[in-house]
């Protein structure tokens, strides 16, 4: 059986397997709820908004829901990969501490320099990332726990070089999240690239494998997958992205914080999950992630926009993931019910 095989075979449930397994759109069936579930709570959320505030529906709004969601969206899609793994990444709120401080204390108005810089801490970012999978593979340790000591390491390496937020980034760098280009600002190219990049490296060998090897892990080292290199891209990846999310973060604060990462963490799994990703790995889409990320951010508009105190930001944000859930748990049982 080739790995692409696996991939499509273990995507489907067990009773699935023996009815028609030639029929792939049963299966896809219960992909497709979960994130028509994401779009509708959306939809409502965005209608909901549109009523109580002018000026939603315009371009120049877009742009602004955009940027203020381009952090989490780049931190989501790490942690959408290793989902799809069936693993967790603890280490991005670190990975996006670190970054910003460095970034903080070393970029200059010399463009070379901040360019060298930028470069720097995305490698750093895929080469913990990678560490992290290297850990996981060779002692056998659980994801959590690997992820949560990187964390830990990285959160006091940033408290180090910054104890305090401070320091500061050119205004060229701040200038990049207003960028525009046909109307459109840098955020709103940035998604369509994330976009873009995910129906590529879903097509590749290599997000075939992570997949596969998410949804069934014996059955794709049988097929011949090395585990160790699938872990060491899935977190090398999470972590690039992680430090892509640092250095879009300090355009929008113009400093660096030792302590701001935490803030992405649980986030980054619940834009996921509320787009369908699912938490046992080898199902879900990034498009329900960017979804889910724009939810949690229009969720503190709308908090704004009610002029009750920020403290219920949260509280909503759980009870939208606690309904997320519920409700894709319904569908997906639906879904199942209708394929059968």
């Amino acid at each position: 059986m080739t790995v692409e095989q696996t991939a499509e075979m273990a995507q489907r449930p067990a009773e699935m397997k023996s009815v028609n397994p030639g029929i792939d759109w049963r299966g896809r069936a219960l992909d497709r709820a979960p994130f028509l579930v994401a779009c509708l709570m959306l939809a409502l959320i965005v209608a909901i908004y549109g009523s109580l505030q002018s000026g939603v529906f315009t371009l120049d709004e877009i742009n602004l829901d955009t940027a203020a969601a381009m952090t989490l969206m780049l931190a989501a899609t790490g942690q959408t990969i290793v989902l799809l793994r069936g693993g967790i990444d603890l280490s991005i709120g670190g990975m996006i501490s670190l970054g910003t401080v460095i970034a903080a204390t070393r970029f200059t108005d010399d463009p070379s320099t901040t360019a060298f810089w930028a470069l720097a801490i995305l490698a750093l970012g895929f080469g913990i990332g990678a560490l992290n999978g290297l850990l996981i593979s060779l002692l056998r340790l659980q994801p959590f726990l690997v992820t949560l000591a990187t964390w830990s390491i990285l959160n006091g390496i940033a408290m180090i070089i910054l104890p305090t937020d401070g320091g500061s980034v050119p205004s060229w760098w701040v200038g990049f999240a207003s960028a525009q280009l046909f109307g459109l600002t840098s955020p709103v190219w940035m998604l369509l690239a994330l976009l873009v990049f995910w129906w590529w490296f879903r097509a590749t060998g290599t997000g075939i494998t992570i997949q596969a090897s998410g949804s069934n892990e014996k059955s794709a080292f049988l097929s011949g997958v090395s585990i160790t290199r699938v872990n060491l891209v899935t977190y090398g990846l999470s972590g690039l992205f992680a430090a892509g999310a640092a250095l879009f973060l300090v355009t929008q604060t113009g400093a660096g914080s030792p302590t701001i990462g935490k803030d992405y963490i649980l986030p980054s799994v619940a834009a996921a999950v509320i787009g369908g990703v699912s938490l046992f790995g080898g199902r879900g889409h990034l498009a329900g992630t960017l979804i889910g990320a724009f939810v949690l951010t229009l969720i503190g508009n709308l908090v704004f926009v009610l002029h009750v105190s920020s403290y219920w930001q949260p509280v909503a944000s759980g009870v939208i993931l606690l309904l997320s859930v519920l409700a894709s748990s319904i569908a997906e049982k639906a879904a199942r019910s209708r394929v059968q």
